[in-house]
């Protein structure tokens, strides 16, 4: 199918129904996500490698003794925008209290930590936008986690004038030698 045949077919607007629709649609895995502007991002499925360092920083988590519950992986966060929500879907999340099962995308309030491990092609996305948008949406802390060779975490904390001040950058491996639940407080 050409791009023109797809921009025939694409909505003026994306919704995070439709969002929904195309992410159930689609037999590859790709993740799709869309900004409060009404960007659509399309990436491709995660790698053994991302999903070993999601893995670990989950299980870091668990052992720390966060409810199960309360860690979750790949789950829609709702992004709210002017004219349209946007929803995006952290790699990992750590939430104050359970969400609602049956949800697609959860509202941002009770989201403790977000995140993101930067993959080939999301750098941008990852490392600028959502830092922006995480801040106006008033997630309290966010992580990048960088595929360099010590999976570098830059970890964020929100300010209170909704804007991000980088709070820490270790290796991977410094950070769980450290206790998870002083990285919530």
């Amino acid at each position: 199918m050409s791009a023109q045949d797809v921009g025939r077919f694409m909505p003026a607007v994306i919704t995070l129904d439709d969002l929904s629709s195309m992410i159930a649609a689609d037999e590859h895995g790709h993740r799709y996500e869309t900004s409060p502007e009404g960007v659509l991002s399309v990436v491709p499925p995660p790698d053994h490698g991302h999903a070993i360092i999601a893995t670990r920083l989950m299980a870091w988590f668990i052992a720390a003794g966060l409810p199960l519950e309360q860690i979750v992986q790949v789950v829609g966060v709702r992004i709210p925008g002017t004219k349209v929500d946007g929803g995006r879907i952290p790699d990992l999340t750590v939430w104050s209290a359970p969400q609602a099962p049956n949800t697609v995308w959860h509202s941002p309030a009770a989201l403790l930590l977000a995140v993101e491990i930067v993959s080939p092609g999301s750098e941008a996305i990852d490392q600028l936008l959502k830092v922006a948008e995480y801040a106006k949406a008033r997630i309290p802390r966010y992580w990048t986690v960088a595929r360099d060779p010590q999976n570098t975490v830059t970890q964020f904390r929100l300010r209170a004038d909704d804007t991000y001040e980088t709070a820490g950058q270790l290796p991977l491996e410094a950070l769980l030698e450290q206790p998870a639940r002083q990285h919530l407080a």
